[in-house]
């Protein structure tokens, strides 16, 4: 196996932190996506989306999204679970993942995007909604202050992949967009 990736992006980093968690070594290839290797018929064969991390399996198909990803390793390797061992725990890091993704990362996306004209080259760039963007992820950042005052980590008592979600899009918001906490 083999997961395709640029190794500064923020999903593939979640992809790193999660099999670094569970253990496993992995081989990686870097994506230049400035260039825009990601949009190559080759690329594109891998994912349609053009978009990293992709895992390469060994025989020959690919996954792609960062979360689907790190739930085939879970299955692969249960100990050390990620995603919950109850239904209620489960349901819980399912929830706490969600408004990570919706209401932290996509802005924080979305913001970057927008407002540095990355991709500029390939999509057009509002940069008033970039700061709308902007706005609402930082909104984020006092609510998961609140929440870890109540519980040790993002999703209950202990380390999930809800707290590499939020890990990932509050380093990625702070750095991108200076952001702060």
């Amino acid at each position: 196996m083999k997961v395709y990736e640029l190794r500064r992006a923020p999903n593939a980093r979640r992809v790193r932190m999660f099999l670094a968690e569970k253990g496993v070594d992995m081989a990686y290839e870097q994506v230049d996506l400035s260039g825009g290797e990601n949009l190559s018929p080759d690329f594109l064969a891998k994912n349609p989306a053009g978009r990293i991390p992709v895992l390469a399996l060994d025989d020959g198909s690919y996954l792609s999204e960062s979360v689907a990803i790190c739930r085939y390793f879970e299955e692969l390797y249960p100990d050390n679970n990620l995603f919950g061992a109850t239904a209620l725990e489960r349901a819980q890091i399912e929830m706490w993942s969600r408004f990570i993704e919706f209401n932290l990362w996509l802005p924080a996306g979305m913001a970057f995007r927008h407002i540095t004209g990355f991709y500029q080259d390939r999509e057009t760039c509002f940069p008033e909604w970039g700061q709308e963007c902007k706005l609402l992820a930082s909104q984020w950042f006092g609510k998961l202050e609140v929440r870890l005052q109540e519980s040790a980590y993002i999703a209950g008592d202990r380390f999930t992949i809800a707290d590499i979600l939020a890990l990932c899009a509050i380093d990625f918001a702070a750095r991108t967009l200076a952001l702060h906490i």
